[in-house]
């Protein structure tokens, strides 16, 4: 692997800040006018592609989050029972009762609304109501389909087709849409 120059390293540094190409290529000192060509080049470029990969790798191994981590997370988010957070009589345990997997992030805020009837000291505690906003676990298990690459998400599907084949295939299509 060659070295790399300084503006080039400093776009690794600030690449992983975000995975941003166009503001990494900015605050690395590229033009703002060209940034989004620059940032784009960068990411092709094999060297810089090499250090952006060792840089992950050693951020993986540092926090211990890979791709296991991820994927038994998203798994784990994805099984989580609602039934899990609520008592036998039906009402809402305590947040401190509740299994990791929904204080960690499947539980993505609570309202709680105190409900009274009655004026000043007349005034009777009657209820409360709690709503309870989820993550969204049809994008958990979207993002767990393109993990383990099942293809049930994919948008598009390369065919590796070399250029000459695909433009072969469209002039042709276009030959027999105009015949």
């Amino acid at each position: 692997m060659a070295e790399l120059n300084d503006k080039q390293a400093r776009f690794v540094d600030e690449y992983l800040v975000d995975l941003n190409a166009t503001q990494a290529a900015i605050r690395a000192g590229y033009s703002a006018k060209t940034a989004k060509q620059q940032g784009q080049r960068l990411l092709t470029h094999v060297d810089v592609q090499e250090a952006i990969v060792g840089r992950k790798t050693q951020r993986s191994v540092k926090t211990g989050i890979d791709a296991q981590w991820v994927l038994m997370r998203l798994a784990g988010d994805a099984e989580a029972d609602l039934a899990d957070l609520y008592d036998d009589a039906g009402a809402l345990k305590p947040i401190s009762e509740w299994p990791a997997t929904f204080r960690k992030g499947l539980v993505s805020g609570v309202e709680v609304e105190e409900l009274f009837e009655g004026q000043g000291e007349n005034r009777k505690h009657i209820g409360r109501v709690r709503k309870i906003r989820l993550a969204d676990r049809l994008k958990v298990i979207e993002l767990i389909g393109k993990h383990v690459d099942v293809q049930a998400f994919k948008e598009r599907i390369d065919h590796g087709l070399s250029d000459d084949l695909a433009a072969a295939i469209m002039a042709g299509n276009a030959r027999v849409a105009g015949g």
